[in-house]
């Protein structure tokens, strides 16, 4: 039986103090019973130390007097019941069935916090994963097991893109392969796009969604994605299945990190986000991976906007050094009309060469004939701009007019277009049409005789 507490002794925001506790641990679940309420309101102890427990609650506590409120310690950390019939639901970021589907019997409870991949349980991640974006498949090619970022700003239409990812994602072995969807802090018409986008395109029968809306408390912001990855891990570990996580948007979870941080009068640090933001990123971007003797594999895609489209911010710049790279999206093109708005040049996936050769023989060279055009092209266009096109030589026209057209035919793409990868590189060898041969110098010889066509 455990023991209700009759001692809160101050309310402030999420937070709870209570004194006098005993045998309290860390990340404990706690009931609160507000005087003249029948509901339980949950939250988990945050500190515990002298006797005193700081608890954080899951819901808004305004208006809330301390005279009469009590606390029950529940003695367990905040778990989840998972199971093989979670595919094709939706949920709230916390894990409730909002779809008015039947009731899940799970097969086990699991702490959503996890457990670190032990390093030397670590398999390397070296097979492909199509997403059907040329930009990502050609040049920037995802990996199982990787964590791969995408750094968008306010207003870019990155909720289409990881709309079409996850649509797309499949494996070319013919593994099973599921999607896991966690937004955090998004609208409901975000929310009603999310779910509508997977239930017209059938993808949701082999995808989980849990969506935590703005209007939801910021607290469950913070399980949302540990929930996503432990349902991910039950699903690739347990289940052998191949699982793409795609969380959106973790400037919200970081937002949400800073209010319960000043909530706490913590010393902030960079603009005003807890010193421990690297830390707590990381404890959620090193749960991708595969492990040594387990078919599945966990893949994440985290989306993050960038404040004030500044790739120095703290959240974007701390990702970087965690995750394996990163897809940049581009204003710029946007304003082109051009969808998705990738920017090419600063985009990198530290693990895709070891991808692209299990793709095709000339993936490498045509990834790399078509990055060193481009930015030759667009070198050149900013020359054209300063000097004139009429001081441009025969050549750099080549590259400039190559450098347009590798925007509006091979960046661009429909929203429900899905390029497989030999459709990717084939239309990479379709652009090098519109340069001299004796510039093609990344590409093999016997690969332009073979896949040049005339």
């Amino acid at each position: 039986m455990q023991k209700e507490y009759k001692t809160v002794t101050s309310i402030a925001g999420p937070l709870v103090i209570v004194e006098g506790v005993e045998n309290v641990k860390y990340e404990e679940l706690v009931e609160v019973r507000m005087p003249g309420e029948s509901k339980v309101r949950l939250g988990k102890v945050l500190e515990a130390a002298e006797g005193r427990a700081l608890v954080q609650m899951f819901e808004n506590t305004q208006g809330v007097s301390t005279e009469g409120t009590k606390a029950k310690f529940l003695g367990d950390t905040m778990k989840i019941g998972v199971s093989k019939d979670m595919l094709g639901r939706v949920f709230n970021g916390a894990g409730l069935p909002l779809d008015n589907g039947a009731e899940i019997i799970p097969e086990e409870r699991v702490d959503i916090m996890g457990a670190p991949i032990n390093p030397y349980s670590r398999d390397f991640p070296n097979d492909f994963i199509q997403t059907g974006v040329s930009t990502i498949d050609c040049l920037n090619t995802l990996v199982r097991g990787q964590k791969l970022p995408i750094f968008s700003g306010a207003g870019l239409p990155h909720n289409k893109l990881a709309a079409m990812i996850a649509r797309n994602a499949k494996v070319s072995d013919g593994s099973q392969f599921a999607v896991v969807f966690g937004a955090m802090g998004v609208t409901f018409e975000e929310a009603a796009y999310f779910q509508s986008e997977f239930e017209k395109t059938g993808a949701l029968e082999n995808a989980v969604l849990f969506l935590n809306t703005a209007a939801d408390p910021v607290i469950e912001r913070i399980s949302t994605p540990r929930i996503a990855l432990t349902v991910a891990e039950y699903l690739a570990y347990e289940k052998g299945l191949h699982v793409l996580v795609v969380l959106t948007d973790l400037t919200n979870y970081a937002e949400a990190l800073r209010e319960v941080s000043a909530a706490r009068k913590e010393v902030p640090g960079r603009r005003g986000y807890p010193g421990y933001l690297y830390t707590d990123l990381a404890t959620l971007y090193e749960r991708a991976g595969r492990v040594k003797g387990k078919q599945g594999s966990v893949t994440q895609i985290p989306i993050l906007t960038m404040p004030e489209d500044d790739i120095t911010h703290p959240i974007p710049d701390l990702t970087g050094y965690i995750t394996e790279g990163q897809i940049v999206m581009s204003r710029e093109n946007h304003r082109k009309g051009i969808f998705p708005p990738t920017d090419v040049l600063p985009s990198l996936s530290r693990l895709a060469p070891t991808a692209r050769k299990a793709t095709r023989e000339d993936h490498e060279g045509v990834f790399a004939q078509l990055y060193a055009a481009y930015a030759r092209g667009m070198e050149i266009r900013e020359l054209a701009v300063i000097l004139g096109e009429a001081a441009l030589s025969d050549d750099d026209r080549a590259f400039m007019t190559f450098a347009n057209e590798f925007e509006d035919k091979y960046i661009r793409q429909a929203e429900d277009e899905d390029r497989s990868i030999e459709d990717s590189l084939d239309l990479g060898w379709e652009l090098f049409k519109i340069l001299p041969k004796a510039e093609l110098k990344r590409v093999k010889e016997d690969h332009i005789e073979k896949y040049m066509k005339d």
